[in-house]
């Protein structure tokens, strides 16, 4: 195995509360990747110590809203609340989102994720990202929506990525006049999946007591191995029949022709054809048969290709491939930051499927996360079949309905709740993945 000497980010760590719900791993993830194959000329660079770019000019007030809530503050002193409408205004909150962000280490918290998922899911003026503070003295942040006509807020990508998002703070304290700003609006609000452990859910209740309603319910959490250095050989944590199974991968994957991995730090000038070679992969898959293969799903391509972009020119993006002989049988399109390996897209190529391609790729990239002394490697997506073979820990999800009235919140949520439906539907047929 071989890789790129990447770009090793600060280790953060995140002090929320407890949460309080058990987790019924049942919603399925958005699809995953296929593998891209290293052009000639790969460039791949280290970008030690890099920092984001400092982007400090004041949050802009789109929309024509701006609010004090004076409740959550000192005496004498207002916190001013602003709402960005327009994709034009998250620029002013980069430098302050980021900062934020931090405080959990999760690639979806960051600027990057949130601006291509504006960039490529949201309407022009459907944003409704609440700040409280102004640039760059921002202590918290919720990143928002309107979905429904306007009729209710979400989370960005809720639907279409469906990871784990939560909003931004400095402490917990501070997300008072944030959540009474949102229970002022009287519009129904919908966090599809968050942390259980949230202060966020707290947040709202205090928000919306006596005035309203706050329905937590748990969904599918996200498997994650905790690592340490007995990590570096990632098959002596299987059990001896999951060993067999992989050893007798690896022999197949030999007859194909040598079998090598690697894991890189890209270039931003090579991100383009990695990713053409990652669709045209895909495509090959089960994926192109049933449709569902980022080539033909044009929206979440270009979200992918905008996302690996930024992530690329923040030194945290990792592309990872096992080859056998020449060409690609399987990728991971990754991240690398706030300690943890982050596992955003998987795939292999169909006509190698009898060594198991993708479990030999996870095989790799654990020991190498392991040997970069990370602390974590994050599946995302959902607990499935596939993951339980690595591990049985799941980071706890819940889903969050909060409405001024109650009567108005369950409406909303038959609607969720029909959707969820629809969703277990889709994966029992093969599509969801």
């Amino acid at each position: 195995m071989r890789w790129s000497e990447p770009f090793l980010p600060r280790v953060f760590s995140s002090d929320r509360a407890s949460g309080c719900f058990p987790v019924s791993p049942r919603r399925p993830a958005a699809d995953r990747l296929s593998s891209p194959a290293s052009p000639p000329g790969l460039k791949a660079q280290s970008l030690r110590g890099a920092a984001p770019p400092d982007v400090s000019s004041p949050v802009e007030k789109s929309g024509g809203y701006a609010d004090r809530d004076e409740s959550c503050s000192r005496p004498g002193e207002a916190i001013p609340i602003t709402v960005t409408r327009e994709r034009a205004g998250l620029a002013g909150l980069s430098a302050a989102w980021d900062e934020l962000a931090a405080h959990s280490g999760s690639p979806m918290q960051q600027y990057a994720w949130i601006h291509a998922c504006a960039d490529t899911f949201v309407q022009e003026g459907d944003l409704s990202i609440f700040a409280a503070g102004t640039a760059p003295r921002i202590t918290a942040i919720a990143p928002l929506i309107r979905r429904g006509g306007g009729a209710r807020l979400e989370l960005p990508a809720a639907d279409e990525m469906y990871e784990p998002m939560d909003f931004l703070y400095a402490d917990a304290a501070s997300l008072a006049p944030v959540t009474n700003a949102l229970a002022r609006t009287k519009l129904p609000i919908l966090l599809r999946r968050i942390p259980a452990e949230s202060p966020v859910i707290g947040a709202l209740r205090r928000s919306y007591r006596g005035g309203g309603a706050v329905i937590c319910r748990p969904v599918a959490g996200c498997p994650w191995i905790a690592l340490d250095s007995t990590w570096v050989r990632p098959e002596d944590k299987l059990n001896p029949g999951r060993r067999s199974d992989l050893r007798r991968a690896r022999r197949i994957a030999e007859r194909f022709g040598p079998v090598s991995s690697e894991v890189l730090s890209p270039d931003p000038k090579a991100v383009g054809p990695l990713l053409d070679e990652a669709f045209r992969v895909e495509l090959a898959s089960w994926k192109g048969s049933q449709g569902t293969a980022l080539a033909s799903d044009t929206t979440r391509g270009r979200f992918c290709r905008r996302y690996a972009v930024a992530a690329c020119e923040r030194g945290i993006l990792r592309v990872c491939f096992l080859r056998i002989g020449e060409r690609a049988a399987a990728m991971q399109l990754a991240v690398e930051c706030g300690g943890r390996f982050w596992l955003l897209k998987i795939g292999y190529d169909q006509a190698f499927h009898r060594c198991s391609p993708g479990l030999l790729l996870v095989r790799e990239t654990v020991q190498y996360a392991a040997e970069r002394g990370l602390h974590g490697y994050e599946f995302l997506g959902i607990d499935e079949p596939w993951t339980r073979i690595w591990t049985r820990e799941v980071h706890r999800c819940v889903s969050v309905w909060a409405c001024p009235v109650l009567w108005r919140a369950l409406a909303p949520l038959g609607f969720d709740l029909v959707h969820q439906a629809w969703r277990r539907l889709r994966l029992e047929m093969g599509i969801g993945r």
